[in-house]
Formats: C-alpha cells, structure tokens, sequence
C-alpha cells in the first residue's frame, strides 16, 4: 500500500473500483469492495485514512466526552458511592493528547485494514474525469495561493465511488480561523478550558461539544434559531433533554437569531435577536454548528452531467447508482442524515451492487444518536410525524427511575418510548433519552429491520437487572401492560 505511481504516456491504471474518499463510506467501500476480490483504489487527500469522522469528527469527539464524563463523576457524583478524591485537578494537555492518540489508533487501524486487503491507497485529491477516468492530483492543489496541480496518476475505473463527505458550514459574518470563531475541528483542540464558550447551533455537534466543555468549568450558552434544540427528534425526546442540560448548567436560548459576530481582541462574540430585540454575547471562542452540507470537492457536477439536489446533494437510488454509468455515491455527499453508519452501510451496499449482488439499502432502521449524558438514540418516526400521517398509533414509555439497575448506577434521568401502530403493532419509531441509549438502540433497530411488533420485544426474556429492561417495559407499556411500574 502507498501512494500509487504509474506512467501516464502508458495510459491509465485499471481498477474495478476507484474510491474518492477514505472516510467511514469510503473505506468501508474499498474493505468490502477488496474482500469479493474486485482489484480496488481508494484516493485520500488527507495524510492520514479516516475522514472526518475519525480525525476530527466521531472519535476525537467521543474520546473528549468519556474523559470529561469522568471528571464530571468524580467532581459530582463519586461522595455518593463513598469515593473520596480529594482537590481533584485536570491536565487538559492530558486529555488533548490522549484524544489524539486515540485518533491515530483508529487511523493506523483503517490503514492496517487496506494493507491486509490489498487496497491501494492513492494519495492526493481524487478528480473525476468523463468516462470514469480519475486523476490523482497533489494534495492541496488548486487552492488559492497554492501550488499547481501535480499529477500523480491516472486510472481506469470500471466503477467510481464518490464518497467526498461534507464540510461544516460556515456564517458570512462568522468565518472559520480555528481559534476564536471554531467549526468542529477547533473545537476539539482549545489548549485551556474557556472561561465562556459561546455555541451557535443546538444540534448534535454543539450540544457535545458544548457539553465537554461545560463539565471542565466553562459556562456555555447554546443559541438556537428553531423553538427548541435538537430539531427534528421526538417532542418528548427534547422536552427531557432541553431540562436536564439546563440542569447541568448549559444556557440554552431558543428562537434567538444571530445576526452578526466576530472575533475580537482577547476573544470572539455573536449579536443575537429574540422578540425584536437585540443582545451582544461575548466569550473566548464562538463554536458554529449549523450544520454541514455536501462536498464534491473533485468533482465537477456541471461538466460531467451530475444529477445532484437543491443542497448539491448527489441523487442515488437504493442501490447507489446515480445517473451515469458505473458511478456511485455514498455518505454525506448523497441526501440523508450525515451519520458515519450510514455512510458505512452505503458503501458496503455500492460494493456489493459492484460485485453483482442483490444490495440495497434500508433507510428506516438506520439509528441516530447524541452522545452527550444522559445519551439520546432514535430510529424510525417521531410521535409527530405518526399523527400528522393520519395513523392510528399507541405510545408507550417507560422511565429509567423505575429501573434497579439505573437506581444503582444513580442514572436515573430519561426514558424510552415506542410508537407502534395501533391495528398491526409493527413499530413505527423507538426514541430514548438515557445511561447508554447508543447501545440500548441496536436492540429496536435489529427489531425495525425485521419489521418487529412492540409485542415482539415485549416478550423477549431481558436479563436482571439491566438497562434494556427499560426497553422492554416500554414495549410492554405500548400495548398496556408494564409490569414495573
């Protein structure tokens, strides 16, 4: 494995498959593509495999949140289990570089995997050329003020995968520099805990991020344009989380529009409107998190006749073909939720639709979660989204206050919930606010790929005491009959 040169006088390199992009969708791709013996490339511009999800996404973020939950038991919760600490300290260079070496663990891993299967890694930035010709330029070229684009090689490829991933989006007033107004990636790296983080956005990336600071000692205010955070998940669902990150300090400000911001001197600052009136919010950093949307970087949509949607989304089927031939794509470039499993999911089924098998995708058993504490998981349809349908439905919840194994731990806070249709019982959404919902989760999702009833997991034998007995009760409750509570 390494970078691949080859004499473009001879012509292009052939490949069955050429991958541009080594993230979750596209390594995943390249592993599954390699392992039904297809002759496989994948084209990575970054120095290391991984994408955004384990460099500077899902990993290093994870990794900040389980230290930060520790310190946050033991400053807050380890008297009560008879745990004495002490003046309890943080080495935030500690942590950092612990959260870094957890990244280049994942890295060397992803690498590992291609040198076992035989997958070339190109590096440099992948350019998609007519008729599935894909140019390897030097990584970096074409930026402004940079140098020209050096080509490293040429191939041939009998099927191209797009797999280009998403950027953060930026505000024009708020432009990226990574050390006062923060995207995702400067977020993770401030060197001392601030004394105020100002987060704009209160989806997923701010509400973690903003909670890992909160727990080192900053205070942290959360902006949000929509009425509540966590836009899209069950009512429920964000009633309970909006009260317990209140609780743990976070201030949170809905229906508020920023209007302006920048950095400043010693720090950075947002203007915000609410009911018509205006208020300046200064901090040491400002992290945006409004989203991300599409990247093609690579690949000239207009030139080769892309269909690609309203966002710049490309537009697949469920087998990821897009419109021209042999080219497929996967991940955050493609419509759906940028979620690292999906993207994983999505490449595994474009090599196997490579490969001449009969792939294809379930979009609605794919789980979504928020990794702060107590975590949030959902699969399926909100309660809103079931009644604005028109279907006749039951709900049934249940609370981890009533659960021994929750008591023991002193995680008591949430709760899980089922919507289930009312005539057939089949399970329409399953959402969860709780100690370990991202792994209560896969239980209901292995239940919603196999179009399982609340009844199915009801009488499903869960062992004492455990958290998933909250699933199960829940189940229970959705068709009346809980039996501990």
């Amino acid at each position: 494995m390494g970078t691949s040169s080859n004499a473009t006088a001879a012509g292009p390199t052939p490949a069955d498959v050429v991958i541009i992009g080594g993230g979750p969708g596209g390594y995943t791709a390249a592993i599954r593509a390699a392992q039904l013996g297809l002759s496989t490339v994948c084209v990575e511009m970054d120095k290391t495999l991984g994408g955004t999800c384990v460099n500077v996404g899902c990993i290093p973020s994870k990794a900040l949140l389980t230290s930060t939950e520790h310190f946050d038991f033991m400053k807050h919760a380890a008297a009560a289990h008879g745990i004495g600490v002490g003046d309890l300290t943080l080495d935030l260079a500690t942590m950092l570089s612990r959260k870094d070496e957890v990244v280049r663990q994942n890295t060397r891993g992803v690498e590992f995997l291609f040198r076992k299967n035989k997958i070339t890694w190109a590096k440099g930035r992948g350019v998609l050329r007519a008729g599935n010709v894909v140019e390897v330029e030097s990584a970096g070229a074409g930026a402004a003020g940079g140098p020209p684009a050096e080509k490293i090689a040429t191939y041939q490829a009998k099927n191209a995968i797009i797999a280009t991933g998403s950027v953060p989006i930026e505000l024009p007033f708020l432009k990226f520099d990574e050390t006062r107004i923060l995207s995702n990636v400067g977020a993770l790296t401030i060197p001392t805990v601030p004394d105020h983080l100002v987060v704009v956005g209160g989806g997923v990336i701010g509400l973690e991020l903003g909670s890992v600071w909160n727990r080192l000692g900053a205070k942290v205010t959360i902006v949000e344009l929509m009425p509540t955070i966590l836009p899209g998940m069950d009512d429920d669902v964000i009633k309970e989380s909006e009260r317990v990150f209140r609780k743990q300090g976070l201030d949170i400000r809905t229906n508020t529009k920023v209007v302006n911001g920048g950095a400043t001197e010693n720090g950075a600052f947002i203007e915000v409107e609410r009911d018509g009136k205006r208020e300046r919010i200064e901090g040491d950093h400002v992290l945006v998190s409004v989203g991300r949307r599409p990247s093609t970087n690579g690949i000239d949509v207009k030139t080769l006749g892309l269909d690609v949607g309203k966002r710049g989304e490309i537009l697949v089927d469920d087998q990821l073909h897009t419109n021209l031939p042999n080219v497929y794509a996967i991940g955050d470039c493609v419509p759906g939720l940028m979620l690292a499993h999906k993207a994983e999911h999505e490449g595994v089924v474009a090599a196997e639709v490579i490969a001449g098998q009969p792939s294809h995708m379930h979009y609605k058993a794919i789980p979504n979660v928020v990794y702060t504490w107590p975590e949030i998981a959902a699969v399926g349809l909100t309660e809103r989204q079931v009644k604005e349908s028109g279907r006749d439905y039951r709900t049934g919840k249940f609370p981890f206050s009533a659960n021994g194994r929750a008591r023991s731990m002193g995680e008591t806070a949430g709760f899980v919930k089922f919507v289930a249709d009312a005539k057939t019982d089949e399970l329409l959404g399953a959402h969860m606010v709780g100690p370990s919902a991202s792994e209560l989760i896969a239980e209901v999702v292995l239940g919603f790929e196999y179009r399982a009833s609340s009844e199915d997991i009801g009488v499903t034998i869960h062992a004492h005491p455990t958290l998933s007995e909250v699933t199960k009760e829940a189940a229970l409750a959705t068709l009346g009959r809980a039996l501990q509570i």
